[in-house]
């Protein structure tokens, strides 16, 4: 056997260092996807996936139900000027909502808040920013009253309906058995049964379930980012939020971060109590990235700027460029495909727009 040459040695350390950077590679690899497992069993603690549709006992879904709220929905003639639908303000390409600051209701008149996507709201444990509603069949009930459809009563809006032929026998269908099924409390409950189908899945959902690969390294570094700055202290839940109320500016004055123009008292305006001052309800973050403007008044127009001001006033944590990018990663996520012929509006029953029946007519003026 010849002796070792430097050429020898060489190979040998070559081959050495070649060795260690492979067995650290796999260590890595192997330290990688343990934590890629508990980010995940982790991220299951906090978050579900979406269920199929967001029917209860008390508030079922039927195809009936579903068909007669898909064409209120979409059915402007039943507002004081024929102008306005649930749709006007829940606008299907920009993922059920209307993309301004703050709605526009009948004869062009502004409402006091920005309008939430309607996707995924049958999850919430109350509806509208400050919660005056019980559930979406509420809110499509009430919706009918005020500046957004303009109806000075119940009788006033049901008399538009009644007046469109085709609906008589919809209601009929939709709540047999019933002496008077074309009421305000039906209208709420097909439209509600219709907005509880309103579900929009994303890849987070998949990855939620089981599939890691679902979301990117970068998407998954977000989530662990969002869980790390404390984001799920309210944001958690199927709708990674809609569960409760929080003060909006829990560290500091939240208007003097957005730059709103009027300060909101939130929840006060329903409960008078001084201890709701500045609640809202947690929104949902669900096709977040699809829906700006952002905040109940839509005071902020980006969502990087929207992380950032979030992390300042709720949790006092100033954000890295870096870690705003990071959670805005994830947030992409969580856009979801558009529920089956959501972006179709229907057919709608026959008949024209006009004051109903019952209501007196305007004498002409010169």
């Amino acid at each position: 056997m010849r002796p070792l040459d430097v050429a020898d040695y060489t190979r040998i350390w070559i081959f050495c260092l070649v060795a260690v950077a492979i067995a650290a590679g796999l260590v890595a690899k192997s330290a990688l996807a343990m934590d890629d497992a508990d980010l995940l069993k982790e991220a299951r603690g906090l978050f579900q996936p979406l269920p199929k549709d967001m029917a209860t006992a008390e508030f079922p879904v039927t195809p009936e139900r579903v068909r007669l709220g898909r064409k209120l929905f979409f059915d402007p003639r039943i507002s004081a000027d024929g102008t306005v639908g649930c749709a006007r303000c829940h606008q299907p390409a920009l993922y059920a909502t209307d993309g301004l600051p703050k709605s526009v209701g009948v004869h062009d008149q502004p409402l006091p808040r920005n309008a939430p996507t309607v996707l995924n709201a049958g999850l919430y444990f109350k509806e509208h920013w400050d919660g005056r509603f019980a559930n979406v069949e509420e809110q499509a009930k009430q919706g009918l009253l005020g500046p957004g459809f303009g109806n000075p009563d119940f009788p006033t809006a049901m008399a538009r309906v009644k007046a469109i032929p085709g609906y008589a026998a919809m209601f009929q269908d939709a709540f047999p058995g019933e002496a008077d099924p074309l009421s305000e409390d039906n209208w709420g409950k097909a439209i509600g049964a219709y907005e509880r189908t309103l579900v929009s899945p994303s890849r987070f959902d998949d990855y939620l379930r089981g599939a890691p690969d679902a979301l990117s390294a970068a998407e998954r570094k977000g989530l662990r980012t969002f869980i790390e700055t404390g984001c799920v202290d309210c944001h958690k839940g199927p709708g990674l939020g809609g569960l409760g109320f929080r003060k909006f500016g829990v560290v500091s004055e939240y208007w003097k971060e957005t730059g709103s123009q009027d300060v909101d008292k939130g929840r006060f305006d329903v409960t008078n109590d001084p201890a709701d001052l500045y609640k809202f309800k947690v929104p949902g973050l669900r096709n977040v990235a699809m829906t700006p403007p952002y905040f109940h008044d839509g005071a902020v127009d980006a969502l990087p700027r929207a992380v950032r001001i979030m992390a300042k006033v709720q949790l006092d944590a100033d954000l890295s460029d870096p870690e705003v990018d990071e959670i805005v990663t994830f947030l992409g996520s969580l856009t979801g495909t558009l529920p089956e012929g959501f972006e179709r509006a229907p057919v709608l029953p026959a008949g024209g727009f006009g004051p109903p029946s019952s209501a007196p007519s305007r004498s002409r003026t010169r």
